[in-house]
């Protein structure tokens, strides 16, 4: 038994995008640990492939349009088995902490009296603009970067601060993006930002059957549309987010001579 493991405790473990090769060494231990993991249907299979048999494997469900369980199921489920004894692992897509409800469930345990830790992982945002060669922040273009969830009830509009979300000098990823790609596009330019911005719509981000559309906001909607509905999607929004020079020599055409304008007006 691991140390900071000990019967009737819980970690939330962050699986990151789906490779397990992305994995923090402490969680794949902690995996390795585990006398029973509820996960999310966003882990990869490789993940899961590194529970050892023999551990008890619960789906919880929690995607867009097909949650299997809510919060309050979850959290009834993750305390009974504490209770019980059990090592619980939480796998979560991601990182526990960037829209994974992780407060939602520690205190939920915390309330019982259960030891409850979190273990982080790589989000999707690190793991898209890695995959499509880009940064999320770019010195004199890019000085800050911003989550949003873009996830909403039925046709109800998003409850965003636009004005803020429209920062030229800002990366802007949306989460859950692709239901809301047709509002994301209209309420930023509406609020500011330049049709011509550039947006990189990822699905499917690290594992293989991985799709990355460089765009532009204006077109945000018809590129969405190319990833299948039911596809986990992020819509990453920004000038750091452009197609960077096509690798072993030149540039993507117009790719280069768009950075290099910026960089100009930004001064450098």
């Amino acid at each position: 038994m691991v140390e900071d493991f000990p019967a009737g405790s819980v970690w939330l473990v962050g699986a990151g995008p789906g490779d397990p090769e992305l994995l923090t060494r402490k969680a794949e231990r902690l995996i390795g640990a585990a006398s029973m993991v509820f996960y999310d249907a966003l882990v990869g299979h490789g993940v899961l492939d590194l529970i050892p048999p023999g551990v008890r494997r619960v789906p919880v469900g929690k995607r867009a349009g097909r949650h299997s369980k809510d919060q309050a199921s979850i959290n009834d489920l993750l305390v009974a088995a504490a209770l019980a004894g059990e090592r619980v692992v939480r796998l979560k897509g991601g990182d526990p902490s960037i829209f994974g409800r992780s407060m939602e469930e520690m205190a939920a345990l915390a309330a019982r009296g259960i030891g409850v830790r979190i273990c982080p992982g790589i989000t999707a945002a690190s793991a898209a603009a890695a995959s499509a060669g880009v940064s999320l922040s770019l010195r004199g273009l890019a000085r800050r970067v911003q989550f949003a969830t873009a996830h909403k009830r039925g046709d109800a509009p998003l409850d965003l601060d636009w004005t803020a979300l429209a920062d030229p000098a800002c990366t802007t990823i949306f989460y859950m993006g692709r239901g809301a790609a047709d509002e994301i596009s209209r309420r930023l330019i509406a609020a500011g930002l330049p049709g011509s911005t550039p947006v990189l719509v990822a699905s499917d981000i690290s594992l293989p059957a991985e799709r990355l559309l460089h765009s532009r906001l204006d077109l945000l909607p018809l590129a969405a549309r190319a990833i299948t509905e039911d596809q986990p999607t992020l819509i990453l929004v920004g000038a750091a987010v452009a197609p960077p020079p096509a690798r072993g020599g030149g540039a993507r055409t117009g790719t280069l001579g768009f950075r290099e304008a910026l960089l100009r007006e930004a001064g450098r």
